[in-house]
């Protein structure tokens, strides 16, 4: 039913389009042909009204992936730098989070380790309407560069945290995990939490042995509710990795996967000597740096998603900008 109301409402919105398009282009030659210009200003709002409902209505016909309609896991690992990069890390949260928002999707943190001056690592679950297909295209180290406020010379830093992007699977898309390939842990929660979450093993961590990817979930007080919630995680996490490993033989893949590498920046947040974002992917950017910490970067993941349907993943490089040399 939610497939059938995802598809009803796509079909709806170029139904609507073209007939207002057809009627806008109507009232056009009529104007033209009366030699009537008070409709001017009416035309032209119409225009781009259809124009810009254009726009976002395309965005999601490129939206054709397997799980691009689901929900989606976000993790956030901060890199090296103590306090620096752990502050890093819990902007992006939060950066995460406020999209999210703007978007009106259901957001819970997952997992969660805490660290002196910010976050360590955290999962987030996003839940609504194509949430991983917008998301994906976030994967990778993002790069922090700034005036550091826990250094007391006011020098600049640069300060870098991993995001990794995982859907939400349904039951349409099967992941098999056999029980003997998986080993199960509980220990103590950790950080803020009442009384009884401290004191009771209810966090797991889940190991699957063939691939070692390991993942963690100490949000929940009942060990049975972290097990589904770490297990769901699990689940999203290997059709990932075997679907990566089905595109190895793909060469846009590797170019991809050079990306997503440590130290390999898919985008730059810089607040000083100058404000601007930029994605080195497609050389997308911003100047309004607060503005996108704020939430608002629709404009990063529509413009990455053209250039993707534009194959321009199949080339290009990451590190040759005179500003990237610079800082």
């Amino acid at each position: 039913m939610t497939e059938i109301k995802q598809l009803r409402d796509r079909l709806e919105t170029w139904t609507h389009l073209k007939a207002d398009s057809e009627a806008l282009d109507e009232v056009l030659k009529m104007s033209r042909d009366e030699g009537d210009e008070s409709m001017e200003a009416d035309i032209r709002a119409s225009f781009k009204d259809v124009t810009d409902r254009f726009e976002k209505a395309s965005i999601l016909e490129l939206l054709a992936g397997e799980a691009d309609r689901s929900g989606a896991f976000l993790s956030i690992h901060a890199g090296q730098g103590g306090t620096e990069a752990c502050d890093w890390a819990s902007m992006l949260l939060r950066m995460y989070t406020r999209w999210a928002e703007r978007r009106k999707f259901k957001t819970e943190v997952v997992d969660l380790l805490e660290a002196e001056g910010g976050v360590k690592s955290a999962t987030l679950q996003i839940e609504g309407d194509y949430a991983y297909g917008y998301l994906k295209g976030e994967s990778g180290v993002h790069r922090l560069v700034r005036i550091s406020p826990f250094d007391s010379n006011a020098r600049r830093h640069t300060s870098f945290a991993s995001v990794y992007i995982f859907p939400i699977l349904d039951d349409s898309i099967d992941v098999d995990i056999r029980p003997e390939d998986l080993r199960i842990d509980t220990y103590r929660s950790g950080g803020a939490g009442g009384q009884k979450v401290n004191k009771t093993d209810s966090a797991v961590r889940m190991t699957h042995i063939p691939t070692g990817i390991v993942v963690t979930c100490q949000n929940e007080r009942s060990q049975y509710k972290n097990k589904d919630v770490a297990m769901s995680v699990l689940k999203s996490r290997l059709y990932e990795y075997y679907k990566q490993e089905k595109e190895k033989e793909n060469a846009k893949f590797a170019s991809e996967k050079k990306e997503i590498a440590w130290g390999s920046q898919i985008r730059s947040y810089v607040f000083q000597p100058y404000t601007m974002v930029k994605d080195h992917r497609n050389k997308f950017a911003v100047g309004n740096v607060h503005s996108v910490m704020d939430g608002d970067i629709d404009p990063f993941i529509e413009s990455y998603m053209r250039w993707r349907w534009q194959g321009g993943a199949s080339g290009g490089d990451l590190g040759d900008d005179s500003e990237d040399e610079e800082l």
